[in-house]
């Protein structure tokens, strides 16, 4: 299928009457999961499935950038992970369950001011009405730590970076540790193992962003989003873990696709998109599922707002993912019962 069919196709159903109805036929029993901030996202399950991780601001700290905490599912006890100084994006469970790795600017010597900074921007921003685009700080000062699950035991693992250093996820066993590292512009994923040693690079496509990598659920490739034409027109791609055989799962230019997580099978994906098409309209951000070997896309999200960032519990049986929901509130975690598109 072309990319004018592709997008065609993904927009020919785009608005539904009833969207919550449109969403049931995948989604179900939907709850939110976060309230005690001023937003949250980018969620992760343990893999026993009872806790996640996420990255949160948390309410009258001084801090407006997201920290990374650790909540059990059953009684709703959440635990701040990070140090609560600086920026921090992109936790995730070792596979052992014991153990998270996170990425980190708390060693900045200027992250208490760049805090400053950000909150008189916002003030300003308030006063005058201002709504920012949304844009990300590839700080050279953010390096990936492991810690245990109460934030006890932080270990830098890339001590030695001297560029941005995050995004990070482990191999299904535990051994590997894929990531992305560079500078605005030129950013590329490199697997390191699980203790931060013997970092190889996978990809070689300079002078463009390589990043959101994990590995599949047999652990012999690696989903990720990179912007190889045009600067942020994320589209969607894998290669192999020993850094052969790279794909392009996705090629129109007139839409985003980013956040894309394996399924079981390893042969579907779920992911985020949006058409930017149009230059004067804000783009909104929805949940597909997508079959890698033939391209068939299945929208699965109808909200008004945005929903992004979707990963599957450790059964497969339900979805974790941000979002605003009504599009006026600040995004928050929600999951979902989830039932795959027929083919």
């Amino acid at each position: 299928m072309n990319a004018l069919l592709v997008t065609l196709a993904l927009t020919a159903a785009a608005e539904p009457d009833d969207w919550a109805k449109a969403e049931s036929a995948y989604l179900t029993n939907i709850q939110q999961v976060t309230f005690d901030f001023v937003r949250a996202g980018e969620g992760y399950f343990s893999p026993d499935g009872t806790k996640i991780i996420f990255q949160a601001e948390e309410k009258n700290t001084g801090n407006p950038f997201y920290q990374i905490f650790v909540m059990d599912l059953k009684t709703g006890k959440t635990v701040r992970v990070s140090p609560g100084v600086g920026r921090t994006t992109c936790g995730y469970f070792h596979p052992n369950g014991q153990k998270v790795i996170f990425a980190s600017s708390h060693e900045d010597p200027d992250a208490k001011k760049h805090q400053e900074a950000e909150i008189r921007q916002r003030d300003e921003d308030r006063k005058k009405g201002i709504r920012r685009r949304y844009s990300w700080d590839f700080d050279p000062h953010m390096k990936i730590y492991e810690a245990n699950l109460d934030g006890s035991e932080l270990k830098c693992l890339t001590p030695q970076a001297k560029v941005y250093t995050a995004e990070g996820s482990y191999s299904p066993d535990g051994r590997w540790i894929v990531y992305s590292a560079g500078t605005a512009g030129n950013v590329q994923l490199y697997i390191m193992n699980a203790d931060g040693s013997h970092p190889r690079r996978l990809t070689n496509a300079p002078h463009c962003y390589n990043g959101g990598p994990f590995f599949s659920p047999d652990g012999q490739k690696v989903i990720f989003r990179a912007d190889r034409k045009e600067k942020d027109r994320l589209q969607l791609y894998v290669i192999n873990s020993d850094g052969t055989g790279e794909k392009a799962l996705t090629k129109d230019d007139n839409w985003v696709y980013w956040a894309p997580y394996w399924y079981k099978d390893g042969k579907h994906i779920i992911f985020t998109a949006a058409d930017h098409s149009n230059e004067l309209v804000r783009p909104n951000y929805d949940l597909y599922w997508m079959n890698i070997e033939t391209g068939k896309k299945t929208r699965l999200t109808f909200a008004p707002g945005q929903d992004v960032l979707p990963v599957f519990s450790p059964q497969y049986d339900k979805i974790l993912w941000t979002s605003s929901r009504d599009g006026r509130s600040p995004t928050q975690l929600y999951i979902a019962d989830f039932k795959p598109p027929p083919e």
